[in-house]
């Protein structure tokens, strides 16, 4: 069995990875941030086997490195988020790291694991598109959903894929909420639940959100990513439109997210790949 590491942050994206590789036949090993990914992953790994966790502190990058090199592992996959707000005050580098952030010139998500992909690189550990293991799981274009939507919210669409795509060229953030062809909120280190919930405090029900890929999208890192808990966040704030780009964006719970939609009357649009 060919090895394979896992870098796992925060949600259910790991757990899908997991499950992808092992039924491929991958041996396993995880490297899971302490205080991010979800401890259930213990209780996955015995389940699957021929799968070793190791828990590590964020900034521990020297010790990632160590265990898939151990393991013989030479590709790996980074799947889940972790907090980028943690750059203030939640991380303790280790000597790698601080290496990394030494070099840096900013400390945008790109930046960031950008370098620590190189550092990686140089110890022999190629970092895959986070994509492949779960391509059937990529957003289709066209409207995905029963209700399809009509001119205004159309119109809110290609205003906000405008100003989205410039915020996410830049590395601001890849969500924004328009409403009557204003926009009402921006993403930036929050993410995009709360985005949403703070777009239905200002403008209340009739928002519409816009999560798009960057520009120039490294499929290796920060994937837009959808689920189930999304469209909660959007009927929670009376959100009613939902537009994501297919191909670049992970839909994470599949017919769940679509029928969650469904049954709050949301619309949902995948943007055709440019």
């Amino acid at each position: 069995m060919t090895p394979i590491g896992l870098i796992a942050g925060n949600g259910t994206f790991p757990f899908l990875v997991l499950r992808a590789a092992r039924q491929l036949g991958h041996r396993v090993t995880v490297v899971a941030i302490k205080d991010e990914a979800f401890p259930e992953l213990d209780a996955l790994a015995l389940e699957l086997g021929e799968t070793t966790v190791h828990w590590i502190a964020l900034g521990q990058l020297g010790k990632c490195i160590s265990a898939f090199k151990d393991a013989g592992v030479s590709r790996a996959v980074m799947a889940g988020q972790v907090k980028h707000v943690k750059l203030f005050g939640g991380v303790v580098p280790d000597m790698t790291l601080m290496k990394v952030m030494f070099k840096l010139t900013s400390k945008n998500t790109d930046a960031l694991i950008s370098a620590v992909v190189e550092v990686l690189q140089d110890s022999g550990i190629t970092l895959m598109d986070s994509t492949a293991l779960l391509a059937d799981l990529l957003a289709k274009p066209g409207v995905l959903t029963a209700k399809t939507p009509d001119d205004a919210m159309r119109a809110d669409f290609e205003y906000g894929y405008k100003v989205a795509d410039q915020i996410a060229g830049v590395d601001i953030g890849q969500t924004i909420v328009v409403k009557d062809r204003a926009v009402v909120a921006v993403e930036a280190m929050e993410g995009t639940d709360q985005t949403i919930a703070r777009a239905g405090v200002l403008a209340g029900p009739g928002t519409r959100v816009v999560k798009v890929a960057k520009p120039r999208q490294d499929m290796r890192f920060d994937v837009p990513v959808v689920g189930v808990a999304t469209i909660q966040a959007m009927v929670a704030a009376g959100a009613d439109g939902l537009t994501i780009d297919a191909g670049k964006t992970l839909v994470l719970d599949g017919d769940a997210f679509v029928n969650a939609a469904n049954a709050a009357g949301i619309v949902v649009v995948g943007r055709g790949a440019a």
